[in-house]
């Protein structure tokens, strides 16, 4: 071909845009794969804050990258796990950010029996690591619980059965929390049931159980394995009320049975192992009180016969009594004529030390003379002491009067003071025009300082110095 007819061609192909090719691509996509079943094994599995799982389908040929949205991820009958094989339901599109193509999950189940024992016996081995199946944990059933609660369906033939042999054995009071038991909301209505059941208050309106029988028929595993999820091991396992497990035929084992506190075979095992058969009791407890009858009818004969024997022993007791009685009398004529003698004995006694005692009447006379001298002496005494003080006190206050500088004054002395009151002492003290005050011993006077200061200096003591008259030192008077 000429290559000018090869370059005419090309050109005449339509363009496409990249958005338009991605669009194109991704209705061819749809159009052809748009439900589609695929087989293939998780791979990194990843759960992204907004609730949509992320991860991819592989096999030994290829790798699918896959989604699947939130509101379809909560009702994914499987909780899905890395490494696990699955059979995903779902349409093929596109991912024009990154030029991929990737399978939109709508439903997801496990591929064959192989890989749900493989999933179970994993489960199996974690809870066993975190202590889940220690029979240490485990709770004793009641003997005859007064209610029990039943976790099953309501239209199955389970709840007939327990309920038939209840009757049968002990009628109890049962409570029904109706779930489905198969399916992919299963295992969330069952957890809701035994938590809502330990929810319960002890008096509250609803009466709380004392045991639960969680139970269905049996069934595939595939039909079990609602009872092999997790959330409901880990909800039995938390359990406070003691939980019987009754899940299909006695060849079936789930998870739950390694986990509640007895594990039936059968339903109807269930409800024998939950109460014990009222006739056997009744004839258990008539057996007993017939027993104890005889026993005490037995006891009591022995013991008539002993006491029997036992007072052929005993003396007279009327002969005890009229002896006894003798001495009692004996002794109370002992004990009168004793206390008869005792008072006698005392009155003499007492007459005796009250003719020794002497008459009181000289004694106070004497007493009385004493306290008269003592008194005469007293009062001498005083009259000498107050003379002496007096005498005492008038010769002190002669010594204070000689002391006063008033009898200075009176032999021919003055004092002087200034205006304040102060006493003025020295010459020096005194300046022309100061007013001052003279006491005599018989007045004062006022006067005026007038003149000049002296100017002799004071002689040293022991010296004697001729008084030199000062012309120009005037009078105070």
């Amino acid at each position: 071909m000429d290559n000018s007819l090869t370059d005419l061609n090309d050109h005449n192909l339509p363009v496409f845009s990249v958005g338009e090719l991605s669009s194109a691509v991704k209705q061819t996509v749809e159009g052809a794969f748009h439900h589609v079943r695929v087989r293939g094994e998780l791979s990194g599995f990843k759960r992204a804050a907004s609730g949509h799982l992320y991860f991819a389908l592989k096999d030994d040929a290829a790798v699918l990258d896959s989604v699947c949205w939130r509101g379809t991820a909560a009702k994914l009958a499987i909780n899905p796990e890395d490494g696990m094989e699955v059979i995903v339901t779902g349409r093929v599109t596109t991912y024009a950010g990154r030029s991929k193509y990737q399978i939109i999950i709508e439903s997801m189940e496990l591929a064959g029996e192989g890989a749900l024992l493989k999933l179970l016996e994993d489960r199996k081995k974690r809870l066993a690591e975190e202590g889940l199946f220690d029979a240490g944990r485990k709770q004793e059933l009641p003997y005859l619980p007064d209610t029990i609660g039943v976790v099953t369906s309501p239209t199955g033939a389970v709840i007939r059965d327990i309920l038939h042999r209840l009757n049968d054995r002990f009628p109890r009071d049962v409570i029904l929390w109706p779930v489905i038991v198969q399916g992919e909301t299963a295992a969330d209505q069952i957890t809701k049931a035994i938590r809502g059941f330990n929810a319960l208050p002890e008096n509250g309106p609803v009466t709380r159980p004392d045991i639960l029988i969680v139970a269905r028929g049996g069934g595939s595993l595939e039909d079990l394995w609602s009872f092999n999820e997790e959330n409901v091991a880990r909800a039995v396992a938390e359990s406070a009320i003691p939980v019987i497990s009754a899940v299909g035929h006695e060849t079936d084992t789930t998870l739950i049975d390694f986990v509640s506190d007895v594990r039936a075979p059968t339903p109807t095992a269930a409800a024998e192992m939950a109460v014990p058969v009222r006739m056997e009791i009744m004839a258990a407890v008539s057996d007993m009180d017939r027993r104890m009858g005889t026993g005490i009818t037995r006891q009591m004969e022995e013991g008539r016969a002993q006491l029997t024997g036992l007072s052929r022993g005993l003396p007279n007791l009327r002969r005890i009594i009229d002896e006894t009685t003798q001495r009692l009398d004996e002794w109370e004529e002992r004990l009168n004529l004793s206390l008869i003698a005792g008072m006698k004995q005392r009155e003499n006694r007492f007459s005796v030390l009250v003719a020794g005692l002497r008459h009181p009447e000289p004694i106070i006379r004497r007493a009385v003379e004493r306290l008269s001298a003592e008194t005469r002496s007293l009062k001498s005494a005083a009259t000498r002491l107050v003379k002496d003080r007096a005498t005492a006190l008038k010769q002190t206050g002669a010594l204070l009067e000689s002391y006063s500088y008033k009898s200075t004054l009176a032999r021919g002395f003055a004092l002087v003071t200034d205006s304040k009151g102060a006493s003025v002492k020295a010459a020096s003290d005194v300046s022309q025009g100061m007013a001052l005050s003279i006491e005599f011993h018989d007045g004062h006077a006022d006067v005026m300082a007038a003149g000049e200061k002296s100017k002799e200096k004071p002689n040293k003591v022991g010296k004697k110095t001729r008084k030199k008259t000062d012309t120009r030192q005037g009078t105070l008077l």
